[in-house]
């Protein structure tokens, strides 16, 4: 009987009980008993037999056996007593031939407990196993408004397409950005080959991050695995080497050490004063320079796309104000990942030192090649992001749109406004609630009505008209070939429609003081306070 290996696996349990006490927590294993003594379970669903990722186990059902094991499922038996000798013969039994009789779990929350098979846990915890097999039952909480309950569908809505359940996140919403990172839209489940896949490229990523020293870090391994994809993309990760990867992972460091806050974003309103000044030598010996190169690369084309035909506009404007001292060229249509990259390599081989990608949808690419050529001046047109390593940019359109949900409330005849919103974006979101505001002020009795008409494809003209919207809010830019008069803040009876208010994105007057402030040496690309 192997009782030198139980000392030591002994050592372990009473040094973690002694942690956890020094820390005011539990030091036992957790009892699922007495968590679902105080939670309302919606149902319960028998899983069948599936691995059960060994960090994932936390404790047991019932309290029988919890004074046996520390926190860790280390043993806190001595080694004279029944207990260890039935743990030295699993032990044994584990390195000889491999312990394949599935324990009986419970899972609550992704977390799992054991009903039967405690010191066969133990055993492969020891070993540094990485999943055991167990019939397992899910008790499904009722959802509640707490953000982990929350999380936690999301996971069961995850789970049903990929019966996946060792990824686990800490900010809502990741569920659903994972899986389109990796294709899997719509109705499709996962298949065994992709799941396979998947696994191999999560397991590349984590052995990296641990050893750089991740797990000292607050994140979960599924938040630093979907932040990694989102700068460095999925599809690439099997041909990467455990160097490289590394590399990658030390290039974002910092996004990781403060993940989930938000860096410090430094709003700026004006122009900065200095990038009026020109330095006083340039002024008496000018020096002839080669003209700025400068890129627009966008996810549409003008004529396909309003949002792209502002920023096109805005781009004509450089030309005119700036003359000879800019050279500009604009790329479009970079509506697919591989075009996203073709027109960066593209942009770059032109010789082009600064870069404005006008979409939010070309925000991941962005960073990715920020972070690949450091020199560059890259600025993507978005809101929601936290990034180091870029310049984002964004109009405060939502102060126009207060006006304007005001200049509706006055006018609508029946206390009741359509909104017409493009995609649930930030800016976006903003500005709806700055209309419906605007609109409330000035009548408190107004209601307005949203709709997402290119989420929806059946919300038409006639919708606004047939539930009797005789005022309704729509597009902020028409495209160059249209003449329709929906846009902006419009109104319809049967003359016609007519126009009577709009928000208007003057990109050129920003790109003309970003690009002058470049010409003149005084722009900068600071890190948030804090990251170096």
């Amino acid at each position: 009987m192997n009782f030198e290996e139980y000392d030591s696996v002994y050592k372990l349990g009473v040094k973690d009980f002694r942690k956890q006490i020094s820390k005011g927590k539990y030091p036992y294993l957790q009892v699922l008993d007495e968590i679902l003594s105080y939670t309302e379970i919606a149902s319960e669903i028998n899983l069948g037999v599936v691995e059960i990722p060994i960090d994932q186990i936390v404790g047991t059902k019932t309290a029988g056996r919890t004074n046996a094991f520390a926190s860790n499922f280390m043993p806190l038996l001595p080694s004279d007593s029944e207990f260890a000798m039935k743990w030295c013969r699993l032990y044994e039994a584990h390195v000889e031939e491999g312990i394949r009789e599935p324990v009986k779990a419970y899972e609550f929350m992704n977390r799992f407990y054991i009903e039967e098979g405690n010191k066969r846990v133990s055993v492969l915890k020891y070993c540094d196993a990485v999943t055991v097999p167990g019939v397992v039952t899910r008790m499904v909480p009722k959802l509640d408004d707490s953000e982990e309950c929350k999380i936690y569908y999301e996971f069961l809505d995850f789970y049903k397409k990929t019966e996946i359940n060792y990824l686990n996140f800490s900010q809502q919403g990741s569920y659903a950005k994972i899986l389109e990172m990796i294709g899997l839209s719509g109705d499709r489940m996962l298949s065994v080959e992709e799941k396979d896949l998947f696994h191999a490229n999560y397991v590349q990523f984590t052995k990296a991050f641990e050893k750089k020293g991740g797990e000292k870090l607050s994140l979960t391994k599924g938040d630093a695995f979907l932040l990694y994809l989102s700068i460095y993309g999925y599809d690439d990760i099997p041909s990467k080497t455990s160097d490289e990867m590394q590399a990658e992972i030390t290039k974002i460091w910092n996004d990781f050490a403060f993940y989930p806050q938000k860096t410090e974003v430094k709003l700026i309103m004006d122009v900065d004063k200095d990038a009026e000044k020109v330095n006083i030598v340039k002024k008496i010996l000018p020096i002839a320079t080669k003209p700025l190169k400068i890129a627009f690369i966008h996810s549409k084309t003008a004529e396909t796309s309003s949002w792209t035909y502002g920023h096109d506009l805005g781009s004509n404007h450089l030309k005119q104000i700036l003359g000879d001292k800019v050279e500009i060229r604009s790329y479009f249509e970079a509506d697919t990942p591989e075009k996203e990259e073709e027109h960066f390599e593209q942009a770059i081989a032109d010789g082009n030192t600064v870069i404005f990608t006008t979409s939010s949808k070309l925000l991941s690419v962005s960073t990715k090649y920020a972070l690949k050529y450091p020199d560059l001046k890259i600025l993507n047109c978005s809101l929601n992001t936290s990034s180091t390593h870029l310049r984002t940019y964004y109009g405060r359109l939502h102060e126009a749109k207060f006006l304007i949900g005001a200049i509706a409330g006055i006018m609508s005849p029946s206390n009741e406004i359509g909104y017409r919103a493009d995609y649930p974006l930030f800016g976006t979101i903003a500005n709806i609630n700055a209309f419906a505001l605007g609109a409330k002020m000035v009548n408190p009795n107004i209601k307005v009505y949203l709709d997402w008409p290119k989420l929806k494809a059946e919300f038409a003209e006639k919708s606004s008209k047939s539930t009797g919207l005789s005022l309704v809010s729509g597009r902020d830019f028409i495209k160059p070939d249209e003449d329709s008069g929906d846009f902006g803040l419009f109104s319809t009876d049967e003359d016609g429609t007519h126009s009577l208010a709009t928000s208007v994105w003057n990109w050129g007057i920003f790109y003309e003081s970003i690009v002058k402030s470049i010409l003149n040496g005084t722009w900068k690309q600071e890190l948030p306070k804090g990251k170096k």
